[in-house]
């Protein structure tokens, strides 16, 4: 496989959230086009940032090292033939119990075992930009390996329309990508009608030393930003502290609804809005003391990067924010 980036291209990683993308910055759809164009099978695509990705043969043995990947398989109707998110795969929202038999690829994330994944037979292998790159060597050897990493709803779809492509599976990458857009489009007119879309609402994740934001400009955040008052902009261009939010800046923004992925390294690891609890500043938040405050499945709303992990974000976002 082929993969070659253009030059103006810089693919950066925040942990455990969608990356920061400047042409997200406070944008909001008012209405969503819900038809799908046409799409056509290809052994060459160029996805969403700029990637050019050629494969000699359609792939059905895919290995995912990250959620975008398990997602978009799932959609097309394949199955994964190794994953590294256990805890995403057997989500209601992707597989469901029927995920448990989908084989774990072990070791820390960025630093799988390769021979592990060797084992599986793959025929691509996609993992995650600034996370993945060093095991290019070791895994181009037997299987391509594709980046990929959407900081849009939008570019979730091209992801899925690259992979829809190259797999041949254009009839399932279209019609997923309908439903989804036809369940955002309702979304939006539910916000709108409801009153919904004037609350403030804020997606954090991280620990007490280390409150991050998933920001207007991240995935999450820019789809909060589609239904919601989502008033957090990345702070400046530096990825090491866009995402970087005091309690006393998060206080001054006066959020309504406050959704928290925390995340837990040990069963004896207590969650971020348990952390803040004795906070008096956190406290003084009107989330916080309306009882606004909703720890989230960190998987789902950390690592989900594809529509079935979006669509079930919306919904647990519409089924808590007041009316």
């Amino acid at each position: 496989m082929k993969l070659v980036a253009p030059a103006a291209a810089g693919l950066l990683l925040l942990s455990a959230c969608a990356t920061a993308s400047p042409q997200a910055e406070d944008t909001v759809v008012t209405s969503v086009v819900r038809a799908a164009e046409p799409l056509t099978a290809s052994l060459t695509v160029t996805d969403p940032h700029g990637q050019r990705v050629t494969l000699a043969e359609p792939p059905e043995r895919i290995v995912c090292l990250n959620g975008l990947c398990d997602d978009l398989v799932v959609d097309l109707g394949l199955t994964p033939v190794g994953t590294s998110n256990p805890a995403l795969i057997t989500h209601p929202a992707l597989l469901g119990d029927a995920g448990a038999a989908v084989p774990v690829v072990p070791g820390t994330f960025g630093s799988e075992d390769v021979e592990a994944i060797a084992g599986l037979e793959p025929d691509l292998v996609i993992g995650l930009p600034g996370v993945h790159d060093a095991l290019r060597p070791a895994i181009e050897g037997f299987a391509p390996l594709w980046l990929a990493e959407p900081a849009t709803w939008e570019e979730s779809v091209g992801y899925l329309r690259a992979l829809g492509a190259l797999t041949g599976r254009t009839d399932e990458a279209v019609r997923a990508e309908e439903t989804f857009r036809g369940h955002l489009a309702d979304a939006v007119a539910r916000t709108r009608d409801s009153g919904q879309a004037a609350r403030k609402v804020l997606l954090v994740y991280g620990s007490v030393d280390a409150i991050g934001v998933d920001t207007a400009s991240s995935l999450k955040g820019h789809l909060l930003d589609q239904l919601f008052d989502y008033p957090f902009p990345a702070k400046g261009g530096d990825t090491d502290t866009a995402s970087n939010y005091s309690v006393e800046e998060l206080l001054a923004r006066q959020p309504d609804v406050v959704f928290v992925y925390s995340l837990l390294f040990s069963s004896e690891d207590r969650t971020l809005s348990s952390q803040l609890a004795d906070n008096p500043v956190w406290r003084q938040v009107p989330a916080v003391a309306s009882g606004q405050v909703h720890e989230v499945h960190a998987k789902l709303w950390g690592a989900g990067r594809g529509l079935r992990s979006l669509t079930a974000v919306v919904d647990e976002a519409l089924a808590e924010v007041p009316a």
